[in-house]
Protein backbone atom coordinates (compact mmCIF):
# COMPACT_ATOMS: atom_id res chain seq x y z
CA UNK A 1 0.00 0.00 0.00
CA UNK A 2 3.00 2.22 0.66
CA UNK A 3 3.64 4.69 -2.34
CA UNK A 4 6.01 7.69 -2.54
CA UNK A 5 3.59 10.94 -1.88
CA UNK A 6 5.03 14.07 -4.66
CA UNK A 7 3.27 17.38 -4.17
CA UNK A 8 4.10 20.30 -5.83
CA UNK A 9 5.38 22.33 -2.99
CA UNK A 10 7.58 18.73 -2.60
CA UNK A 11 8.33 18.61 -6.57
CA UNK A 12 9.67 22.39 -6.85
CA UNK A 13 12.09 21.21 -4.15
CA UNK A 14 13.64 18.07 -5.40
CA UNK A 15 16.73 20.03 -6.95
CA UNK A 16 17.25 20.73 -3.19
CA UNK A 17 17.29 17.15 -2.30
CA UNK A 18 20.10 16.36 -5.20
CA UNK A 19 22.52 18.57 -3.16
CA UNK A 20 22.78 15.71 -0.25
CA UNK A 21 22.93 12.77 -2.44
CA UNK A 22 19.38 12.24 -2.69
CA UNK A 23 19.17 11.82 -6.36
CA UNK A 24 15.33 12.71 -8.03
CA UNK A 25 13.68 10.47 -10.27
CA UNK A 26 13.18 13.06 -12.90
CA UNK A 27 12.81 12.68 -16.51
CA UNK A 28 13.24 14.02 -20.10
CA UNK A 29 11.01 14.73 -23.13
CA UNK A 30 10.18 11.00 -25.06
CA UNK A 31 13.10 11.34 -26.97
CA UNK A 32 15.93 11.90 -25.04
CA UNK A 33 17.84 8.58 -24.76
CA UNK A 34 19.60 6.63 -21.84
CA UNK A 35 23.17 6.84 -22.23
CA UNK A 36 23.78 3.58 -20.51
CA UNK A 37 21.50 1.57 -21.89
CA UNK A 38 20.18 3.42 -25.53
CA UNK A 39 16.56 3.29 -24.01
CA UNK A 40 14.47 6.64 -23.93
CA UNK A 41 14.68 8.19 -20.66
CA UNK A 42 11.10 8.68 -20.27
CA UNK A 43 8.58 6.45 -21.96
CA UNK A 44 5.07 7.57 -21.19
CA UNK A 45 3.34 4.43 -22.04
CA UNK A 46 4.89 3.30 -18.44
CA UNK A 47 2.99 5.77 -17.13
CA UNK A 48 0.05 4.82 -14.57
CA UNK A 49 -3.61 5.32 -16.33
CA UNK A 50 -5.73 7.80 -14.87
CA UNK A 51 -8.61 5.29 -14.18
CA UNK A 52 -8.00 1.69 -14.63
CA UNK A 53 -8.27 -0.07 -17.58
CA UNK A 54 -8.84 -3.63 -16.46
CA UNK A 55 -9.30 -6.25 -13.44
CA UNK A 56 -11.26 -5.80 -10.74
CA UNK A 57 -11.02 -2.21 -10.70
CA UNK A 58 -12.03 -1.05 -14.32
CA UNK A 59 -13.21 2.09 -14.50
CA UNK A 60 -13.18 3.21 -10.90
CA UNK A 61 -12.09 6.12 -8.95
CA UNK A 62 -12.80 6.82 -5.54
CA UNK A 63 -14.48 10.23 -4.90
CA UNK A 64 -11.48 11.93 -3.16
CA UNK A 65 -9.73 11.19 -6.30
CA UNK A 66 -10.72 14.41 -7.79
CA UNK A 67 -8.96 16.35 -5.22
CA UNK A 68 -5.58 14.28 -5.67
CA UNK A 69 -3.01 15.47 -8.51
CA UNK A 70 -2.54 12.93 -10.99
CA UNK A 71 1.11 11.80 -11.67
CA UNK A 72 0.93 13.58 -15.44
CA UNK A 73 0.14 16.43 -13.58
CA UNK A 74 2.86 16.15 -10.79
CA UNK A 75 5.55 15.97 -13.68
CA UNK A 76 4.28 19.26 -15.92
CA UNK A 77 4.43 21.48 -11.86
CA UNK A 78 8.26 18.94 -11.81
CA UNK A 79 9.73 19.75 -15.29
CA UNK A 80 8.40 23.43 -15.08
CA UNK A 81 9.89 24.00 -12.00
CA UNK A 82 13.42 22.67 -13.04
CA UNK A 83 13.08 24.46 -16.88
CA UNK A 84 12.78 27.40 -14.07
CA UNK A 85 15.83 26.89 -12.08
CA UNK A 86 18.16 25.87 -14.82
CA UNK A 87 17.12 29.19 -16.44
CA UNK A 88 17.70 31.11 -13.64
CA UNK A 89 21.14 29.59 -12.89
CA UNK A 90 22.02 30.51 -16.37
CA UNK A 91 21.21 33.91 -15.25
CA UNK A 92 23.81 33.96 -13.08
CA UNK A 93 26.56 31.99 -15.42
CA UNK A 94 26.15 28.54 -14.10
CA UNK A 95 25.31 25.91 -16.23
CA UNK A 96 23.43 23.24 -14.64
CA UNK A 97 21.18 20.83 -16.22
CA UNK A 98 19.01 18.55 -14.00
CA UNK A 99 16.99 15.25 -13.80
CA UNK A 100 13.98 15.59 -15.90
CA UNK A 101 10.47 14.60 -14.90
CA UNK A 102 8.94 11.67 -15.86
CA UNK A 103 11.52 8.32 -15.98
CA UNK A 104 10.64 6.56 -13.50
CA UNK A 105 6.67 6.50 -12.79
CA UNK A 106 4.58 4.84 -10.16
CA UNK A 107 2.45 1.57 -10.49
CA UNK A 108 -0.59 3.89 -9.60
CA UNK A 109 -1.70 7.97 -10.91
CA UNK A 110 -2.16 8.78 -7.56
CA UNK A 111 -2.21 8.48 -3.67
CA UNK A 112 -5.31 6.01 -3.51
CA UNK A 113 -3.16 3.49 -5.40
CA UNK A 114 -6.35 2.04 -6.34
CA UNK A 115 -5.61 -0.71 -8.30
CA UNK A 116 -3.85 -2.67 -5.27
CA UNK A 117 -6.05 -0.01 -2.37
CA UNK A 118 -7.71 -3.63 -2.01
CA UNK A 119 -5.07 -6.06 -2.50
CA UNK A 120 -4.16 -6.97 -5.82
CA UNK A 121 -6.77 -6.82 -8.93
CA UNK A 122 -5.74 -7.27 -12.27
CA UNK A 123 -5.48 -11.37 -13.25
CA UNK A 124 -3.78 -10.90 -16.30
CA UNK A 125 -0.82 -9.08 -14.79
CA UNK A 126 -1.37 -11.99 -11.78
CA UNK A 127 -1.29 -14.73 -14.35
CA UNK A 128 2.30 -13.03 -15.15
CA UNK A 129 3.98 -11.53 -12.28
CA UNK A 130 2.21 -12.82 -9.26
CA UNK A 131 2.27 -9.99 -6.86
CA UNK A 132 5.42 -8.22 -8.43
CA UNK A 133 4.89 -5.01 -10.46
CA UNK A 134 5.47 -5.19 -14.20
CA UNK A 135 9.11 -5.18 -15.14
CA UNK A 136 8.97 -1.79 -16.47
CA UNK A 137 7.94 -0.62 -13.56
CA UNK A 138 10.73 -2.15 -11.24
CA UNK A 139 13.58 -1.15 -13.59
CA UNK A 140 15.09 2.49 -12.43
CA UNK A 141 16.19 5.09 -14.75
CA UNK A 142 19.53 6.87 -13.62
CA UNK A 143 20.12 10.48 -14.52
CA UNK A 144 23.46 11.79 -13.16
CA UNK A 145 24.37 14.90 -12.10
CA UNK A 146 27.04 16.79 -11.37
CA UNK A 147 28.14 17.73 -7.93
CA UNK A 148 27.10 21.18 -6.90
CA UNK A 149 29.94 23.88 -5.40
CA UNK A 150 29.31 25.37 -2.88
CA UNK A 151 28.33 28.52 -4.54
CA UNK A 152 26.39 26.98 -6.78
CA UNK A 153 24.15 25.97 -3.72
CA UNK A 154 23.92 29.28 -2.37
CA UNK A 155 22.60 30.47 -5.91
CA UNK A 156 20.38 27.81 -6.38
CA UNK A 157 18.57 27.57 -3.28
CA UNK A 158 19.72 30.61 -1.20
CA UNK A 159 21.26 29.05 1.38
CA UNK A 160 25.09 27.24 2.14
CA UNK A 161 25.94 23.68 1.20
CA UNK A 162 25.20 21.13 3.69
CA UNK A 163 27.91 19.81 5.71
CA UNK A 164 28.42 15.89 5.06
CA UNK A 165 27.17 13.52 7.50
CA UNK A 166 29.37 12.58 10.03
CA UNK A 167 29.53 9.16 10.38
CA UNK A 168 29.02 7.46 14.52
CA UNK A 169 29.65 4.72 16.18
CA UNK A 170 29.23 1.75 13.70
CA UNK A 171 29.98 3.82 10.67
CA UNK A 172 26.68 5.36 10.02
CA UNK A 173 26.10 9.06 8.96
CA UNK A 174 24.17 10.94 11.69
CA UNK A 175 24.23 14.38 10.27
CA UNK A 176 20.50 15.54 9.15
CA UNK A 177 20.53 16.98 5.30
CA UNK A 178 20.58 20.62 6.48
CA UNK A 179 23.10 20.25 9.28
CA UNK A 180 25.22 23.56 9.21
CA UNK A 181 23.20 25.30 6.62
CA UNK A 182 23.19 29.29 6.97
CA UNK A 183 22.39 32.12 4.89
CA UNK A 184 23.72 32.54 0.93
CA UNK A 185 25.60 35.03 0.17
CA UNK A 186 23.79 38.42 -0.81
CA UNK A 187 25.24 37.95 -4.42
CA UNK A 188 26.99 36.31 -7.07
CA UNK A 189 28.42 37.96 -10.19
CA UNK A 190 27.17 41.13 -9.86
CA UNK A 191 23.44 39.59 -9.40
CA UNK A 192 21.97 40.16 -6.25
CA UNK A 193 20.17 36.28 -5.55
CA UNK A 194 17.13 35.67 -4.93
CA UNK A 195 14.95 34.47 -1.55
CA UNK A 196 15.16 30.82 -1.30
CA UNK A 197 17.70 30.88 -4.68
CA UNK A 198 16.37 29.99 -7.91
CA UNK A 199 14.27 26.85 -6.24
CA UNK A 200 12.20 29.59 -4.54
CA UNK A 201 12.52 31.65 -7.28
CA UNK A 202 10.59 28.95 -9.23
CA UNK A 203 7.58 28.54 -6.62
CA UNK A 204 7.22 31.59 -7.18
CA UNK A 205 6.79 32.10 -10.70
CA UNK A 206 4.52 28.87 -10.27
CA UNK A 207 2.10 29.75 -7.34
CA UNK A 208 3.08 27.01 -5.16
CA UNK A 209 1.99 27.58 -1.92
CA UNK A 210 3.73 25.53 1.00
CA UNK A 211 0.25 24.32 1.68
CA UNK A 212 -0.36 21.24 3.73
CA UNK A 213 0.38 17.93 1.43
CA UNK A 214 -0.86 15.68 2.66
CA UNK A 215 -4.55 16.48 3.39
CA UNK A 216 -5.89 14.63 1.59
CA UNK A 217 -4.06 11.25 1.61
CA UNK A 218 -4.79 11.31 5.02
CA UNK A 219 -8.50 11.57 4.32
CA UNK A 220 -8.25 8.15 1.97
CA UNK A 221 -5.98 6.52 4.59
CA UNK A 222 -8.87 7.27 7.19
CA UNK A 223 -11.51 6.28 4.89
CA UNK A 224 -9.35 3.23 3.78
CA UNK A 225 -9.24 2.47 7.82
CA UNK A 226 -12.82 2.92 8.39
CA UNK A 227 -14.03 1.05 5.64
CA UNK A 228 -11.94 -2.34 6.69
CA UNK A 229 -14.82 -2.03 10.00
CA UNK A 230 -17.50 -2.16 8.33
CA UNK A 231 -20.14 -4.62 8.61
CA UNK A 232 -20.35 -5.10 4.68
CA UNK A 233 -16.46 -5.43 4.23
CA UNK A 234 -16.05 -7.60 7.28
CA UNK A 235 -18.11 -10.18 6.04
CA UNK A 236 -17.27 -9.77 2.61
CA UNK A 237 -13.04 -10.63 3.76
CA UNK A 238 -14.20 -13.35 6.14
CA UNK A 239 -15.84 -14.76 2.17
CA UNK A 240 -13.24 -14.77 0.53
CA UNK A 241 -10.40 -16.07 3.46
CA UNK A 242 -12.92 -19.13 3.11
CA UNK A 243 -12.87 -19.27 -0.66
CA UNK A 244 -9.18 -19.03 -0.19
CA UNK A 245 -8.66 -21.60 2.74
CA UNK A 246 -10.98 -23.93 0.10
CA UNK A 247 -7.75 -23.25 -2.66
CA UNK A 248 -5.90 -24.44 -0.23
CA UNK A 249 -4.63 -20.89 1.32
CA UNK A 250 -5.73 -21.02 5.30
CA UNK A 251 -4.73 -18.66 7.47
CA UNK A 252 -5.24 -15.48 5.24
CA UNK A 253 -7.23 -13.35 6.89
CA UNK A 254 -7.24 -10.33 4.28
CA UNK A 255 -5.90 -9.85 0.85
CA UNK A 256 -3.21 -7.64 2.49
CA UNK A 257 -1.81 -11.03 4.05
CA UNK A 258 -2.20 -12.45 0.92
CA UNK A 259 0.29 -9.74 -0.25
CA UNK A 260 2.81 -10.34 2.32
CA UNK A 261 3.03 -14.03 2.02
CA UNK A 262 2.75 -13.96 -2.36
CA UNK A 263 6.09 -11.12 -2.42
CA UNK A 264 9.20 -12.51 -3.36
CA UNK A 265 12.48 -12.01 -1.73
CA UNK A 266 13.74 -11.05 -5.08
CA UNK A 267 11.34 -9.73 -6.58
CA UNK A 268 10.58 -12.06 -9.27
CA UNK A 269 7.54 -14.32 -9.30
CA UNK A 270 7.35 -17.80 -8.36
CA UNK A 271 4.95 -20.66 -9.52
CA UNK A 272 3.34 -20.38 -6.00
CA UNK A 273 3.19 -16.83 -5.56
CA UNK A 274 1.77 -16.81 -9.10
CA UNK A 275 -0.37 -19.57 -8.24
CA UNK A 276 -1.90 -17.62 -5.02
CA UNK A 277 -1.99 -14.33 -6.92
CA UNK A 278 -4.30 -15.98 -8.86
CA UNK A 279 -6.54 -17.64 -6.35
CA UNK A 280 -6.90 -14.42 -4.43
CA UNK A 281 -7.82 -12.19 -7.80
CA UNK A 282 -10.59 -14.95 -8.67
CA UNK A 283 -11.83 -15.67 -4.76
CA UNK A 284 -12.42 -11.54 -4.89
CA UNK A 285 -14.07 -11.71 -7.82
CA UNK A 286 -16.13 -14.99 -6.35
CA UNK A 287 -17.23 -12.89 -3.46
CA UNK A 288 -17.62 -9.45 -4.92
CA UNK A 289 -15.28 -8.42 -2.20
CA UNK A 290 -13.66 -5.31 -4.61
CA UNK A 291 -17.36 -3.81 -5.55
CA UNK A 292 -18.25 -4.12 -1.76
CA UNK A 293 -15.35 -2.59 -0.44
CA UNK A 294 -15.09 -0.03 -2.89
CA UNK A 295 -18.87 0.82 -2.41
CA UNK A 296 -17.83 1.50 1.05
CA UNK A 297 -15.14 3.64 1.40
CA UNK A 298 -16.98 5.34 -1.80
CA UNK A 299 -20.22 6.47 1.13
CA UNK A 300 -16.97 7.17 3.78
CA UNK A 301 -15.13 9.26 1.41
CA UNK A 302 -18.49 11.32 0.28
CA UNK A 303 -19.34 11.76 3.90
CA UNK A 304 -15.72 13.47 4.46
CA UNK A 305 -16.21 15.68 1.30
CA UNK A 306 -18.92 16.66 2.48
CA UNK A 307 -17.95 17.83 5.89
CA UNK A 308 -14.52 19.06 4.52
CA UNK A 309 -15.70 20.60 1.21
CA UNK A 310 -14.08 23.84 1.73
CA UNK A 311 -10.76 22.95 2.46
CA UNK A 312 -10.71 20.63 -0.33
CA UNK A 313 -12.12 23.16 -2.98
CA UNK A 314 -9.41 25.15 -2.10
CA UNK A 315 -6.41 22.70 -2.22
CA UNK A 316 -8.21 21.61 -5.91
CA UNK A 317 -8.64 25.20 -6.82
CA UNK A 318 -4.45 25.63 -5.54
CA UNK A 319 -3.30 22.76 -7.23
CA UNK A 320 -5.53 23.93 -10.80
CA UNK A 321 -3.32 27.19 -10.29
CA UNK A 322 -0.13 25.42 -9.94
CA UNK A 323 -0.53 22.85 -12.99
CA UNK A 324 -1.89 25.97 -14.90
CA UNK A 325 1.21 28.07 -14.59
CA UNK A 326 3.24 25.05 -15.33
CA UNK A 327 1.42 24.11 -18.58
CA UNK A 328 2.32 27.86 -19.83
CA UNK A 329 5.85 27.88 -18.51
CA UNK A 330 6.17 24.51 -20.62
CA UNK A 331 4.91 26.02 -23.54
CA UNK A 332 7.14 29.19 -23.16
CA UNK A 333 10.61 26.91 -23.05
CA UNK A 334 9.12 25.21 -25.59
CA UNK A 335 9.03 27.88 -28.13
Amino acid sequence: MKRIKRTATAVALTASALLVGACSSGVAPATTQNAADDKPIVNKENWPEKVPTSGLTKNLSLPLEAYMASYEDQVTIEQAASDLQQSCMKDYGIDLTLPKAGANPPPSDNDANIERRYGISDRAEAEKYGYELPPALREHTEQAMRDLSGVEVEVLTGHTKPEAPTAAKGGQPVAAPAQGVKPARADYNGKALKPGGCIGWSKDRLGVKNADPVVVAQLAGDSLTESMKDEKVVKATAAWSSCMAGKGHAGLADPYKAMDQGVTADGEPTKESIALAVDDIDCKEQTGLVKIWFAVESAIQNRQIADDRSQLTAIKQQHGTEVAAARKQMAASAR
